[in-house]
């Protein structure tokens, strides 16, 4: 273990009290809580933390924040291994394990280096030239090396233990940023008594104030925002997210965001979540993300120990970190003054200010080379030492272990570009801006606008809180903002070296240099959506935050064109990648799928119920009786009970839409296919609906309790989309039409009785007010009733089975004492509980058509329904249901299917051959959809659609299965094998 911090620097926010024990690739350091990764790193020596992605270059630390490209590790170990962390943001604690990425065996003897050798060969856009032959060394050479070689961090495969979740906020104001312009912002509002939600990715509010020396007031800057941020959270309207980035702006003043609950602890506390997705809906918003300082590109600007000189004044002041004892500072604006001097004043040696501009400011205690340009560094795994140009054209080797390199600032502009806005170009500032057709309600307050003083980030924020306020119908009370720093921006624009033959790296994630730019250029790829995309440039983890502007000032350049001339590609959500569990939440497991339960569940598995999953519900497929050791053995009892006696099946599964209004009637009658309009009161009637294209949608029973109110069931599967396509034909087809829809499947819940004997059963359940006989309520007959002594049900006397059928709906918070009063109530008839394989047997022995059939491609005619299609009315779906191509001679028609041997299977999805016809697809005659074994028969059976099927009653067909080879010889017989005629269901 390596308790030497030996480049830890005096002060900073960190505690010092306590020691914090990490490792990073198998070693052990100690840093401080307030540390990051990487700052504790950097103050224990450690320079080479990455490996870039194309050319296995050695990288460290860059930046300070969530631009970082370069500083990516592994986190943790096992199961809650993470791969790509930015280690500048990674806060520290106690037991922290990281493991650096993207090498091979090691981060220092990176055998992938090897691409570095061979550069010229993997230029910009080679992935378009090369690997096109021979054909097939793609799949045996080529596509495993480039997936061996691709990505940067790894999984551990194992699933991730800890919990994620998501959230709904609301607010009148969102402010993005906690630095000087968003607390001034905050503080405005929420004295104003605005609701507030002040986010910042950071633990610590203030943003640059945490990484600056000067004063606001009599105070550090820290200090005035550790004051502000507790009169913030005093203010009941406020509600403060540290550890918080907005990922998004989307339409309607929606904004998503990521929270990290408890990334900086060792294991989220119990009953917490890792993570927080929130969708938050403000009224108004107000980007204060600050700015982001870019670097100037020079021959091999990429090694571990140069970094931005901004971030290496932050790790000195905040963390009292330096990355070497003696440093350097290349700039080409007064920034880069302001950092060499905090290092001194930090006692780091600063052994040169080297700026581009020949009137370079003078600087106590460091030479300041005016007019130099740095050509050159050295070292293998971190700078030795650089290469300066001096103005009169000399060289000079300046021997440090770390520069800082400042090219100017660049507002943080993504947010805005979320919604198609483009960026503007100000020359002042050498920078794009935010443009004025950003997203809706949003202001923009300090450095995200341009404005890089502490003095106007706070006037800026106070002034936009106030203009937003108003908007709102709120006044802003007047604040006293204290006195801060108010320097104007100094800059001469410089982007790149013009020296050498190496390289000048721009995105130094993916490995992207001037010369590639200059490629682009030549091959002709000069807009900047081609740039991007043939060079990759910016389209790293990090999105080009600190490479983008480089690239467009080299290209434009190059083109002889002005920056805002060439333009800017603009950004996309998330601001920075976000960890797929957040997206997902509680969906995961159990809960990746909503589970329903029928209201005879808890009895169901009380009785040892199997179950299956039909959409979201759970269903009782079978009931298991002791001896009973094959799930045939089960269905086949079931089947029988309800062909001899009774048996009674929850299906309140099936969609029931309640339709009421004096046109109610109306439209039933032009949403089904067949005849509604005359439809009695107290009577229920099968319908057929149809899609626009023609084609069969769903089946199901409508039922009339009064003159203007209906109550509708669809299939499980369908129910859903029926609803959906109702209201559409509601509200858009016949917006004139006085009808009102409303789903009640949840609400009902309903059990179909069926069998000889349910009649009986029902009358000892039924209150005996009702006559529920064959005279008083005949098949196809609806009512409302009371049962058990007064509880409003409904009965509809409608059979899905082929038997004397009722279904009895009661309010669903009875359903499980229904269904025990019914089972007690038939004891004496042996009543038996079926599932869903008895349902699906017995539907297809009486031949009735449900999902199977109703696959998306059928027609009422294909169903053997044509004659329901009415001729005497209009209704959706008629007129395109008699296009010349649905109704053929050939066409399928649906029909049953027995095999010449009772022995034989019958299997779903087999085909139809004529005999002796070769079996090909050319020959095929239709298609088996359903099938089952039949107890009643003692044989197979299935459903099938078969071309021609009514004209061939009686034909012997082979029915072949390819995948399995097998061949059954099977009669076409009528669809309906139990009663045809229907005298069970009418008895």
């Amino acid at each position: 273990m390596s308790d030497a911090q030996i480049n830890r620097l005096a002060g900073g926010a960190i505690d010092r009290s306590q020691s914090l024990k990490f490792s990073f690739d198998g070693k052990t350091y100690t840093g401080h809580p307030g540390d990051t990764l990487a700052s504790a790193l950097l103050a224990n020596g450690v320079r080479l933390i990455g490996r870039s992605f194309k050319y296995h270059r050695p990288r460290g630390v860059l930046t300070a924040g969530s631009e970082e490209p370069n500083a990516l590790v592994e986190l943790r170990s096992g199961a809650r291994q993470e791969p790509n962390t930015r280690a500048t943001t990674a806060e520290l604690f106690d037991g922290l394990e990281a493991q650096s990425q993207n090498r091979f065996p090691s981060l220092k003897y990176d055998l992938m280096a090897i691409n570095d050798r061979f550069s010229n060969f993997l230029t910009a856009g080679f992935y378009y030239k090369t690997f096109m032959w021979p054909a097939a060394f793609w799949e045996k050479l080529y596509e495993p090396v480039i997936r061996k070689a691709a990505g940067l961090g790894s999984l551990s495969l194992q699933e991730d233990p800890d919990s994620y979740d998501k959230g709904f906020l609301h607010c009148d104001l969102l402010i993005i940023g906690g630095g000087p312009a968003g607390l001034a912002a905050a503080l405005t509002a929420g004295r104003g008594g605005a609701r507030v939600i002040l986010a910042d990715e950071d633990f610590a509010l203030g943003g640059r104030l945490n990484a600056e020396r000067f004063a606001l007031g009599d105070q550090s800057g820290a200090e005035w925002a550790a004051q502000v941020r507790a009169e913030l959270a005093s203010l009941p309207s406020v509600r403060i997210l540290t550890r918080t980035t907005v990922l998004g702006a989307f339409d309607h003043g929606i904004y998503s965001a990521v929270e990290r609950v408890s990334d900086h602890l060792p294991l989220p506390p119990e009953g917490k979540p890792r993570q927080i997705l929130w969708r938050i809906y403000t009224k108004r918003s107000l980007l204060c993300a600050g700015a982001i300082e870019r670097p100037i590109a020079f021959e091999n600007n990429d090694r571990p120990g140069i970094m931005l000189a901004g971030a290496m004044r932050a790790y000195a002041n905040r963390w009292a970190v330096t990355p070497a004892q003696r440093v350097a500072v290349f700039t080409n604006n007064d920034d880069g003054h302001r950092s060499a001097q905090d290092l001194l004043a930090k006692g780091v040696d600063v052994a040169a200010m080297i700026d581009t501009r020949a009137d370079a400011p003078r600087l106590a205690d460091c030479e300041v080379l005016a007019g130099a340009q740095v050509i050159n560094s050295k070292g293998w795994l971190g700078l030795t030492s650089i290469r300066v140009r001096l103005a009169d054209g000399s060289e000079r080797q300046i021997d440090c272990g770390a520069l800082g390199v400042s090219g100017g600032w660049n507002p943080n502009v993504h947010l805005t570009c979320h919604q198609r806005g483009r960026p503007q170009w100000d020359a002042s500032i050498s920078a794009f801006v935010p443009g004025a057709d950003g997203p809706k309600g949003l202001g923009i307050a300090g450095a995200a606008n341009g404005d890089f003083s502490t003095a106007a980030a706070l006037r800026t924020g106070h002034a936009q809180a106030a203009v937003l306020l108003g908007e709102l119908g709120l006044k802003a009370p007047e604040i006293v903002l204290p006195q801060a720093e108010d320097a104007p921006v100094n800059l001469s624009p410089f982007w790149h070296v013009k020296h050498g033959k190496g390289r000048a790296w721009l995105d130094q994630q993916n490995d992207v240099t001037v010369k590639d730019v200059t490629l682009a250029h030549q091959e002709n790829f000069r807009s900047v959506e081609h740039l991007k995309r043939y060079t990759t440039l910016g389209m790293a983890t990090d999105q080009g935050k600190t490479s983008n502007i480089g690239g467009l000032a080299i290209m434009a350049e190059l083109a002889g064109k002005s920056i805002p001339e060439v333009g800017t590609t603009i950004f996309r959500p998330p601001y920075t990648p976000v960890a797929m569990g957040a997206f997902g939440g509680r969906a995961r497991g159990k809960n990746f799928h909503p589970v329903r339960e029928t209201p005879s569940h808890k009895w169901a598995v009380e009785q040892g119920a199997t179950f299956v999953e039909t959409g979201n519900w759970l269903r009782a497929q079978w009931f298991t009786k002791p001896g009973e050791t094959h799930w045939r053995q089960s269905v086949d009892r079931e089947v029988g009970a309800v062909r001899s006696s009774v048996g009674v099946c929850d299906v309140t599964t099936l969609g029931k839409i309640d339709i009421q209004g004096s046109d109610a009637a109306t439209f039933l009658n032009r949403v089904y296919a067949n005849a509604f309009a005359k439809l009695a009161v107290g009577k229920t009637r099968y319908g057929l609906m149809l899609r626009e294209d023609g084609i069969a949608m769903d089946d199901g029973t409508t039922a009339r309790l009064s003159e203007h109110h209906f109550v509708m069931t669809t299939t499980t599967a369908n129910a859903v989309g029926v609803y959906q396509h109702l209201e559409f034909v509601r509200q858009c087809l016949f917006p004139d039409l006085d009808v009102q829809l409303i789903s009640t499947t949840e609400a009902w819940a309903q059990y179909a009785v069926a069998g000889p004997n349910s009649r009986a059963l029902l009358q000892k359940v039924v209150d005996p007010e009702f006559d529920i006989s064959n005279e008083g309520f005949e098949f196809m007959a609806c009512r409302e009733i009371t049962i058990c002594g007064g509880l409003r049900a409904r009965l509809f006397r409608i059979s899905f089975s082929g038997e004397l059928a009722f279904e009895i709906a009661v309010p669903t918070r009875y359903g499980d004492a229904l269904i025990r009063r019914i089972m007690a109530a038939g004891a004496e008839f042996g009543v038996t509980p079926y599932g869903t394989e008895a349902l699906g047997v017995m539907r297809i022995e009486k031949g009735h058509a449900a999902g199977n059939e109703l696959n998306g491609t059928t027609t009422a005619l294909n169903l053997g329904m044509g004659r329901m299609v009415s001729k005497k009315k209009d209704s959706i779906g008629s007129t395109l249901s008699e296009r010349e191509g649905l109704n053929t001679p050939d066409a399928l028609m649906l029909v049953g299917l027995k095999p010449l041997d009772s022995a034989a299977p019958i299997t779903a999805g087999a085909h139809l051959m004529s005999k002796g016809t070769p079996k090909d697809a050319a020959h095929d005659q239709g298609y088996v959809t359903s099938a089952a074994y039949s107890p009643i028969l003692n044989s197979s059976i299935g459903l099938a659609l078969l071309k021609r099927g009514g004209e061939r009653m009686g034909e012997t067909l082979t029915l072949t299965t390819p995948l399995t080879g097998a061949d059954v010889d099977v009669e076409v017989v009528a669809p309906q094998f139990v009663d045809p005629k229907g005298d069970r269901l009418r008895a």
